[in-house]
């Protein structure tokens, strides 16, 4: 497979102009292929090296968050226009030769926070040790899964309406709670914005308007979909001339949600890829947000233990069919569940996180209570992890646990 773009993972991202951290379609393009050809592309990991392989939990507590996401492009497809469809099938995924190893962190609820982050608020990690296709770590004893290697984040860039858009409508909503911790959106920020190839005049007002891309948007973005890995295929919608594909964030596995926030197991890695054109895709059919075809390749496991939760909150309020509500019972459930056989609470989050659990919206008409669900393959876990008569027994070091600050 041609490497259509080298990364240099001992070197600081901002020093790289194949990489960029935020979304603005005047971003240059970086390399052009033609619809039909096959290349490979590398990404640094999505916080460009601030996360080490170590005991201590410091750098997650203090890692940047408004240097994130770094990410690779953008790539111009000779003769895609606005309105056009592109087709992206993903051929392979992989880890980096030189980067043989992935991260989770549970972020401080200051600096990001988490699904859960009311009930696990300060910073953790976990390091990941691969084993081929296998994930284990020495942080969280006992476990061990098979990855589904793919990019959480991949899309084309916006137009500059689209662009304006985002901006207004998230700046709307930040300032209905501007000193909210977490805050409800990540807004613009010139003074880590790197723009790529973009010269430094253009780039300096450039970045005053330049999306983050934490959240993902029509165009696809941080979606962080688990199922596409190799052999699935995306069709992105196109606002650009050459389409402008960047992706980034790619992870080594992780459950439906990511909900630790940096739940996945991060790694630096690539992707190969081969693109299309579906001209006038966009209008042909009717697509608002990108679709995908799911893949062959994924693991298969047989066997699930599966937590419902309704929508009924920690102090037993009721809500009106929230599913947001509702997955976060299954989640706090699945781990109080854990917490049995002598995991930690942080390290039973961590599990969800990064382990092919997954998730659904199970009820969503039976007023007042919505029903998710959250199901973890009970082959993952090196001890019988299901109910019996004799109780649950503790399987694992009872002084085993996530890194924490030092």
């Amino acid at each position: 497979m041609k490497t259509l773009v080298k990364v240099d993972i001992n070197t600081p991202p901002e020093k790289q102009d194949i990489l960029h951290n935020r979304w603005h379609p005047d971003i240059p393009m970086i390399a052009t292929v033609k619809p039909g050809d096959e290349f490979r592309v590398e990404c640094v990991d999505w916080t460009g090296g601030q996360i080490k392989d170590d005991d201590s939990a410091t750098d997650i507590k203090v890692v940047d968050l408004s240097k994130v996401h770094y990410l690779t492009g953008p790539i111009a497809v000779e003769g895609a226009e606005p309105g056009d469809l592109l087709q992206v099938d993903i051929l392979d995924v992989g880890v980096l030769p030189d980067s043989q190893w992935g991260f989770t962190g549970l972020f401080a609820k200051e600096n990001g926070g988490g699904f859960l982050t009311d009930h696990f608020p300060d910073a953790r990690k976990a390091c990941w040790n691969f084993s081929g296709i296998y994930a284990n770590s020495r942080h969280i004893p006992g476990v061990e899964f098979a990855g589904i290697m793919h990019p959480g984040l991949i899309g084309c860039l916006p137009d500059h309406k689209m662009l304006a858009e985002w901006n207004k409508r998230e700046k709307e909503l930040f300032d209905t709670n501007p000193t909210r911790v977490p805050p409800l959106a990540a807004l613009p920020y010139a003074e880590t914005a790197h723009m790529g190839r973009m010269s430094p005049e253009k780039a300096k007002a450039a970045a005053k308007e330049a999306a983050r891309t934490v959240p993902p948007r029509e165009h696809g973005g941080n979606c962080d979909i688990k199922n596409l890995t190799k052999g699935s295929c995306v069709y992105f919608p196109v606002y650009v001339k050459g389409g402008g594909l960047s992706m980034g964030d790619i992870h080594f596995s992780q459950g439906d949600g990511e909900i630790t926030f940096c739940g996945a197991i991060e790694m630096a890695g690539y992707l190969d890829l081969r693109v299309s054109i579906i001209k006038d895709g966009v209008k042909k059919y009717n697509v608002k947000n990108p679709i995908f075809r799911s893949s062959p390749m994924e693991p298969r496991y047989s066997k699930y233990l599966i937590f419902e939760g309704i929508s009924v909150d920690e102090s037993g309020q009721q809500h009106y069919l929230d599913v947001h509500v509702a997955y976060r019972q299954a989640c706090l459930n699945a781990i109080n569940y854990l917490k049995n056989f002598g995991y930690t609470g942080e390290q039973a989050y961590a599990i969800l996180g990064t382990a092919p659990v997954e998730g659904r919206i199970s009820g969503i008409v039976d007023i007042p209570n919505a029903c998710a669900t959250l199901a973890i393959p009970s082959e993952i876990f090196n001890f019988d992890v299901l109910p019996n008569a004799n109780g649950p027994k503790i399987s694992i070091p009872t002084n085993a646990d996530l890194a924490k600050v030092t």
